[in-house]
C-alpha cells in the first residue's frame, strides 16, 4: 500500500492492522497504565451515542471514550466491564486523502480518546493538540 495513493475505502483488516500499530507504538508510559479498555471499530456511530456525544451528523465524531475516567474510580471500582474507545472508520476516512493520513488521523483520535480514559474532558482537551 503507498502512503501517497489516495483512499476510497480501506478494507477493515487493514484498517484494524493500523489501530493495533498505533496502539503497539504508543509511549511505553501510557501503555502500562491503560487497563480493562477495548478498542472497537465501526463504521458510524450510533444514534445513542450522537446524542450523548452532542454531535448531529455522524461524520462529525471519529471516536468516542464508553466508560469511567481513572479520575472519577474510586476504591469500589472492581469487576466492571471493560471501558470501550469506539473508534469510527467511514468519518475517518472521510476526512482523509491518503492512507498516511487515515494512519495519522487513527493517532490522533486514540490519543484524543485516551485522553478522556485519563479524565481529561473535551474543555481540558479545547486548544490542546494531542500528539
Amino acid at each position: 500500500m503507498c502512503d501517497d495513493v489516495i483512499i476510497q475505502a480501506m478494507h477493515r483488516t487493514t484498517f484494524e492492522q493500523l489501530v493495533e500499530t498505533v496502539l503497539r507504538n504508543l509511549p511505553h508510559t501510557i501503555q502500562t497504565r491503560i487497563a480493562n479498555v477495548a478498542i472497537v471499530v465501526e463504521d458510524l456511530p450510533d444514534r445513542a451515542t450522537l446524542e450523548r456525544a452532542g454531535v448531529d451528523d455522524p461524520f462529525d465524531l471519529l471516536g468516542f471514550y464508553e466508560g469511567i475516567p481513572l479520575t472519577e474510580r474510586t476504591s469500589s471500582y472492581g469487576m466492571i466491564v471493560p471501558d470501550v474507545i469506539h473508534l469510527y472508520q467511514k468519518p475517518i476516512e472521510a476526512v482523509c486523502a491518503t492512507d498516511a493520513e487515515v494512519r495519522e488521523e487513527i493517532r490522533r483520535t486514540v490519543l484524543h480518546e485516551i485522553a478522556h480514559y485519563f479524565g481529561i474532558d473535551e474543555d481540558g482537551l479545547a486548544g490542546t493538540r494531542v500528539e
